[in-house]
């Protein structure tokens, strides 16, 4: 890139435009849900192996730290890290609560500014890093947990979806 006196400056080279990196984030919310939606509502809350949550707990945690992540960095108010809500042993609610957080997100992200990114911070009061190593924390974390969403429908002979249909 070239800074405004036509001097190239190497280490602000962009990779991925901000909307380009919401889109890829929001693409892979979309495949979440399609993995949320498939599992049989009384496996999303009951079914796990080998110690590890059911999948109605993991998408608890994404739910609570997407949304209230980029509200937090937007905003600047600390909160504590939730991972618990009312679904009332429905899965409908969870994905309710699910497309309100997408909602969320898409609202946040339209008040960041390119040189938001790299701003220090510290989420939910415990968790220091810049603003985008936040959000590829939150994008990481979801891929990991949908991940482990995949090894429980396929142990119980559910066919997920392809992970590149995002």
């Amino acid at each position: 890139m070239k800074n405004a006196d036509n001097q190239i400056n190497e280490n602000k080279a962009t990779v991925l435009t901000p909307d380009e990196l919401l889109a890829h984030w929001q693409g892979h919310r979309a495949l979440t849900r399609r993995v949320i939606e498939i599992f049989p509502e009384d496996k999303f809350f009951n079914y796990n192996i080998g110690g590890m949550r059911t999948f109605a707990e993991m998408t608890m945690e994404l739910i609570g730290i997407a949304a209230p992540g980029m509200k937090e960095i937007v905003v600047g108010n600390t909160e504590k890290l939730r991972e618990d809500f009312d679904h009332g042993g429905k899965k409908s609610a969870i994905l309710k609560l699910w497309d309100q957080s997408t909602e969320d997100i898409n609202n946040y992200w339209k008040q960041l500014e390119a040189k938001d990114f790299s701003k220090q911070i510290k989420l939910f009061g415990e968790y220091e890093g810049t603003v985008i190593s936040s959000i590829l924390y939150f994008i990481d974390n979801e891929i990991h947990h949908r991940g482990q969403g995949y090894v429980y429908l396929r142990s119980l002979n559910i066919e997920p979806p392809f992970f590149w249909e995002r």
